[in-house]
């Protein structure tokens, strides 16, 4: 069976830890967090002491024995570059450190607040609005959000959802601007929402026209962000709203931040005033106060 999400050994370079999916390895590592062992007690007179000391040992050399033990089947998955097939390796279950694991997935709830969505790997919360779930049966990567239920597409046959948001870190180009990120990644957000879905199918025959409707500085999570915020007119259907928001993250090599929305436009669909809602209410992890939005003071993005 396939190991849970977490953190695990990296099998091309044991000395640091990288983030397991579920199903393969994504471009998050960290240090190896090692746990502290008890300093040794004195030797008692009947050799007690010894042999304590000889059992941490031996349970320090089995554990760091078993932990490089990593093996399991090799896994393709497609290489979103070149499309070609990459060997994978999934870790095993044994070779999973002592350090704390995240949880199971991206969008699991806060244990103190079920009004929230966590992104554990970029380091945010966002609320969970009146009118949004938690992702189900979703085939789309990094889905935090969706509306409830589904429905026949008006075009291709398949099933959509009248609303979406998602969250994921930007790894696969060396943009450092948050603007310039954003102006870039509208028209792909658009297109992944309306024109073309994951098989290829045309849900709603296409994207005919977009009209920009805003764009501008945000503050997101106590950092400095931007926005770009499109209507798109559809080939059937009532079209729909998508907004491209990137921001640094506050966790770990401090990566830029994408969430997209995609909003059906229509009488079904979520209110637009949803996105700027969800925006003003992400947070880093642990943060309560750290808040922002669109039209809020922009601070340092460090």
């Amino acid at each position: 069976m396939t190991p849970p999400p977490g953190w695990y050994r990296d099998p091309s370079y044991p000395l640091v830890e990288r983030w397991w999916d579920g199903t393969v390895w994504t471009d998050h590592r960290r240090q190896i967090e090692v746990p502290q062992q008890p300093s040794p007690q004195p030797e008692s007179p009947g050799g007690g002491g010894s042999g304590r000391a000889k059992a941490v040992a031996l349970t320090v050399a089995g554990a760091v024995l078993v932990a490089s033990i990593v093996t399991g089947a090799v896994l393709l998955r497609r290489d979103d570059d070149s499309g070609n097939a990459v060997a994978q390796t999934p870790p095993t279950t044994p070779s999973r450190t002592d350090t704390p694991a995240p949880s199971a997935s991206t969008s699991q709830p806060s244990a103190d607040d079920p009004s929230l969505v966590v992104d554990q790997l970029n380091g945010i919360t966002l609320p969970l609005l009146d009118g949004w779930v938690r992702p189900k049966y979703v085939a789309e990567d990094d889905v935090v959000m969706t509306t409830p239920g589904t429905y026949d597409c008006p075009g291709d046959p398949g099933l959509c959802r009248h609303g979406r948001v998602i969250s994921r870190t930007v790894t696969a180009n060396d943009e450092k601007s948050p603007k310039a990120l954003a102006e870039q990644d509208i028209e792909d957000a658009a297109n992944s929402a309306y024109d073309r879905d994951l098989v290829n199918s045309r849900p709603y025959r296409g994207i005919k026209s977009h009209q920009q409707l805003k764009a501008g500085s945000a503050a997101v999570a106590g950092r400095a962000g931007y926005f770009v915020r499109w209507k798109v007119r559809t080939g059937v259907g009532p079209g729909g709203y998508v907004e491209s928001l990137a921001f640094p993250s506050s966790v770990g090599s401090e990566s830029l931040v994408i969430v997209r929305f995609a909003f059906d436009a229509g009488p079904d669909g979520p209110p637009l005033t949803d996105m700027d809602k969800i925006t003003e209410g992400i947070r880093p992890m642990g943060d309560t106060d750290t808040g922002g939005g669109v039209g809020s003071s922009i601070g340092p993005s460090k």
